[in-house]
């Protein structure tokens, strides 16, 4: 049951992760057809970005601490790219370089997207598995009869 909920707060995070990103990709639509102003939208990001490497430091780490490896050596290399990003700055907005950036930080923006959805898909597929073995567990009244 432990990996039930453990399985369970992964879900929940990395479905706040994903909307993280789909709202930065709307600011950045939003910017693109001129709705709001580029200080706004760096005021915006600055926040949105920072939001974005905590939870991703935080699922890493919970990986870690319950000992899943296989999900934590996935999430290992976007960790790392938002390291790398946090520590070189380029994770700050330039007012003066938005437009020219636009198109890069979409696309930036879509392979994340699609790393934590394929990451979602791992966790689900892990939660069902998780959920027959303590169903089977239950079933035949011995916790220790699969191990």
């Amino acid at each position: 049951m432990r990996d039930i909920y453990i399985w369970l707060t992964s879900f929940f995070i990395l479905v706040s992760l994903m909307i993280l990103i789909v709202y930065q990709l709307m600011c950045l639509d939003d910017l693109e057809f001129d709705s709001i102003n580029p200080f706004d939208y760096s005021s915006r990001m600055k926040i949105l970005v920072l939001l974005e490497f905590i939870g991703e430091g935080i699922l890493c780490l919970f990986y870690l601490v319950t000992g899943h490896w296989v999900m934590f050596m996935l999430c290992a290399p976007y960790s790392y790219f938002s390291v790398r990003l946090y520590k070189t700055g380029a994770h700050l907005v330039d007012v003066t370089e938005v437009f020219h950036l636009l198109r890069r930080e979409k696309n930036i923006r879509l392979l994340k997207l699609a790393y934590l959805t394929i990451l979602l898909f791992l966790d689900i597929f892990w939660m069902i598995c998780s959920t027959i073995d303590d169903g089977d567990d239950e079933r035949y009244g011995d916790d220790d009869f699969l191990d």
